[in-house]
């Protein structure tokens, strides 16, 4: 019955990345991104304005992350923070059905599509924070990765289902099995397309009710009301940040998945941007490259659990941030009219073949560096403080989150082009790469794990 019980807890878990995932899938790159581009009508005026919208909700994020995991660790009661968070999720998701095309309105899209954002990251700060009493350590980094590759999972079939149903060609109006958008939505007035933002919502709710029966907080003694905790938490979270620098492996580790993080989000952001600005694709056509991305992303980050567990997630994000900077580089080097340095003709259809190929490799790369980053934390952590540690995290991978879109915003305007606009992302990679050199594999705290029990062990 307990081992009946700790999969339960386990399963329950998974279903958080099932449920959420689709958020990145189809609003923050292939679905709705796209769609924005086609309302401003401009590439690089499209990409600009994403980037100074994504940037200022990463950067509310890096703010109050820390804040909220230290009075979580000194109040008890993820949970409550988790439903708080989910509901942010979903009326953001659920607000972009009114981004329509005739009364199409940039700022309000923004403010529902940040709203939904935060929610999102918020809510995986506490979840993230589970992760240590799932199991022991030695099993941590298989949890991870199989987690992390059922949410790609999650996000490839909620895909699949838009653009097989819903999402609609601007030209045709067709879906990708040119049918009518289901439901007897208005192709015209782009409602297929527009329905990814409610259909984001659904299918969060309805994949969030095996983590709301599942999934248990052990009880936790000593734990302060929230007014105490809010009291204490900023005192303590100062002296935990100044003495951050003392710790100098989880202070390199921070410092490095600050960097490499804000990259990859970078090129999970601008992706569908780029193809439709740079290769002209459609909705439809990004959708597909999102499908690859997904299901490459699904399939390396269950491989990268199996490496994590084998050699330590330090190695697995060494080698996956050694990819990522090469596919920043080989972005550069495709375009309508070249390949690599290859001229195509008119019509050619070898640069959507080589960004599809991108596309796989940054899906592949990025689900095993980001699961394997997760593991790596829980390694560094100290266990009892181990939701401010994950709120440090988020503040690590936001901190600077506005630096990637905005440079990218920035970059894209000064030169009028897409394809030099991100070129901002190689910098990133090579210092996150560089800072690994002073990250320990177990931490300063390799007893951490011997020395306290999981709350789930019994």
């Amino acid at each position: 019955m307990v081992q009946v019980t700790a999969r339960r807890r386990i399963l329950g878990w998974y279903f958080f990345d099932w449920a959420s995932q689709p958020y990145n899938t189809l609003l923050l790159t292939f679905i709705f991104a796209p769609y924005v581009k086609e309302m401003l009508g401009d590439g690089s005026t499209a990409q600009a304005a994403w980037g100074y919208g994504v940037g200022v909700a990463g950067l509310i994020i890096a703010l109050l992350a820390p804040v909220l995991g230290a009075i979580a660790d000194r109040a008890g009661g993820r949970m409550r923070f988790i439903w708080l968070f989910a509901t942010l999720y979903v009326v953001g998701a659920s607000g972009l059905w009114f981004a329509a095309p005739d009364d199409f309105d940039l700022l309000l899209t923004l403010l529902f599509f940040a709203t939904g954002l935060i929610g999102m990251e918020f809510a995986t700060i506490f979840t993230n924070a589970m992760l240590p009493g799932l199991g022991p350590r030695q099993r941590i980094g298989r949890i991870s990765g199989t987690g992390w590759a059922l949410g790609y999972v999650g996000g490839v079939l909620a895909l699949a289902v838009m653009l097989l149903l819903f999402a609609e060609n601007a030209e045709t109006g067709k879906t990708l099995i040119g049918r009518d958008p289901l439901l007897g939505l208005d192709a015209a007035a782009r409602e297929g397309t527009r329905a990814v933002g409610p259909f984001t919502a659904a299918w969060f709710v309805l994949f969030m009710i095996p983590f709301f029966l599942w999934v248990r907080e052990p009880r936790q003694p000593g734990a302060l009301s929230i007014r105490q905790a809010v009291a204490s938490a900023l005192p303590e979270l100062h002296q935990t940040l100044r003495h951050l620098p003392a710790n100098r492996s989880l202070f390199a580790f921070l410092g490095s998945s600050m960097f490499y993080r804000d990259a990859l989000n970078g090129m999970y952001a601008f992706g569908g941007i780029y193809a439709a600005g740079v290769l002209g694709w459609s909705v439809v056509d990004v959708g597909i490259f999102g499908i690859v991305a997904a299901i490459t992303g699904a399939v390396f980050a269950w491989i990268g659990g199996l490496a994590d567990t084998r050699f330590g997630p330090k190695t697995v994000i060494v080698a996956n941030v050694l990819i990522l900077t090469g596919v920043a580089v080989s972005v550069l080097f495709v375009s309508r009219d070249a390949v690599f340095g290859l001229t195509v003709m008119p019509g050619s259809s070898l640069p959507d073949i080589a960004f599809y190929l991108i596309g796989g490799l940054i899906g592949a790369a990025g689900g095993a560096l980001q699961s394997a980053s997760r593991t790596m934390m829980v390694r560094q952590a100290h266990r009892k403080r181990m939701t401010e540690a994950f709120g440090l995290y988020a503040l690590a991978g936001k901190a600077t989150s506005f630096m990637a879109p905005l440079s990218i915003g920035v970059a894209t305007q000064w030169t009028g082009s897409q394809q030099l606009g991100i070129t901002p992302l190689i910098f990133l990679f090579l210092v996150g790469l560089f800072l690994l050199l002073w990250v320990k594999p177990d931490g300063e705290r390799a007893d951490t794990w011997a020395a306290a029990s999981s709350p789930f062990s019994s």
